[in-house]
């Protein structure tokens, strides 16, 4: 399927105001006059029930291994260097950004969606009123994205949401049926600016708020492996099916996993096609991202089982296989979901039944964290923010938030 430097329109429906959702319990300083309430929240969250809580859940089957009990060896030399932030609901979290150092948002399945004005220490429930109060709960707000009050939110079954004013109002950007595959990320650049991906490769960029977007990249992934010659890729050639675990670099490179786990591919701006890399394992990729928010810093990739592998600096994306070297990290046969780089030489690392594993040199030797040790569920992701004062954060299932306190 080719799409040429193509722009689809979209229509943009008019800014709404979100109220805050009622919650059982909350601490935190009640909201301005532009919030009204919705008693009926609860009510709709019991009657769905737990079972919807996540479909992240299913991700976390693949990641544990039967293994009751984290390792001897790491629980002996372990840390705790995290602490567990209460929320007003127990939903699974996927995703938190700041749009200043008090000032961020988070969002996960069941229409969680949460606000904090101290810096993440207090959170209150947030609703969008513009969604219909039964249709809300059933979206997974699974992308969140601020920079300079400016803000996105992507969520499933498909939806987009922006705001120009900091989270105050909120309008919802509808899109071309026409758009290949589902958007799977986006990312806020700025006034107007936005950067989208999709489940098939396409990336599109918009500089008037989402109302027009324009290709950037000449083909979808499919279309390009079954183009070209892609025998030196082992599962590239007559590739059908979707893309997983997109992740953007802070200049704009781009990396995926195919959905099976059998390759990856990398792309940079202004290439016309995506590359595919051998994954140099019989393992299955779990996940990848790069060290330090920069692709030319290397690479990281998970394996089923536990395994964690990080490139050298400055890798070759046209060649086929990287040098990819293994850590040494002792997961007993938990999965790793996601890895953050905090500085150059602290790294950690989260996966299932909430474990948490940090290195001091770079990533070469991790050791045990047990600061979820106590709270059941898993967690799929890890983020630093040193644009403000480099605060960290895990979230995972069950309402799971944790802050990093070194």
């Amino acid at each position: 399927m080719q799409f040429h430097l193509a722009i689809f329109a979209v229509m943009a429906t008019a800014s709404s105001a979100f109220a805050p959702r009622l919650a059982v319990e909350t601490t935190a300083v009640s909201s301005s006059s532009l919030f009204a309430s919705s008693p009926d929240m609860d009510d709709r969250r019991s009657f769905v029930g737990k079972a919807a809580t996540s479909a992240a859940a299913m991700a976390a089957a693949t990641v544990t291994s039967g293994v009751v009990a984290p390792p001897q060896e790491a629980e002996a030399a372990s840390s705790k260097m995290w602490t567990k932030v209460e929320l007003p609901f127990e939903d699974t979290l996927y995703d938190i950004d700041f749009e200043s150092e008090t000032h961020g948002y988070l969002v996960g399945a069941r229409g969680a969606f949460a606000e904090t004005t101290d810096g993440g220490k207090t959170w209150e429930p947030r609703s969008f009123s513009n969604l219909d109060a039964e249709e809300e709960v059933t979206y997974r707000f699974q992308i969140l994205s601020f920079k300079d009050g400016e803000g996105w939110v992507l969520g499933k079954p498909t939806l987009m949401l922006h705001t120009k004013d900091s989270g105050r109002t909120w309008e919802r950007i509808p899109l071309s049926p026409k758009l290949p595959g589902e958007p799977t990320a986006v990312i806020s650049l700025g006034p107007n600016q936005a950067e989208m991906i999709t489940s098939t490769g396409a990336i599109y960029t918009t500089d008037n708020a989402g109302r027009n977007w324009k290709a950037q990249v000449k083909e979808t992934i499919d279309a390009t492996l079954n183009r070209i010659s892609s025998s030196g890729v082992s599962g590239a050639s007559y590739f059908t099916g979707s893309i997983i675990n997109q992740v953007r670099d802070d200049l704009g490179a781009y990396l995926a996993v195919s959905s099976r786990g059998n390759f990856f591919l990398t792309w940079e701006p202004g290439q016309e096609f995506w590359i595919p890399h051998n994954r140099g394992t019989p393992r299955r990729i779990q996940n990848m991202g790069y060290v330090e928010g920069d692709i030319k810093k290397g690479l990281w990739m998970t394996l089923n089982g536990g395994k964690l592998l990080i490139s050298p600096t400055e890798p070759d994306l046209t060649r086929d296989t990287f040098d990819f070297q293994e850590a040494d990290i002792k997961t007993g046969g938990y999965g790793i979901t996601d890895v953050a780089w905090r500085n150059a030489d602290e790294v950690w690392a989260v996966g299932g039944s909430n474990t948490m594993y940090v290195s001091k040199d770079g990533g070469k030797k991790f050791s045990f964290d047990k600061s979820a040790n106590d709270f059941p569920g898993n967690l799929y992701n890890v983020k630093f923010f040193p644009k403000f004062g480099n605060a960290g954060w895990a979230l995972g299932s069950n309402g799971m938030l944790l802050r990093y306190t070194g």
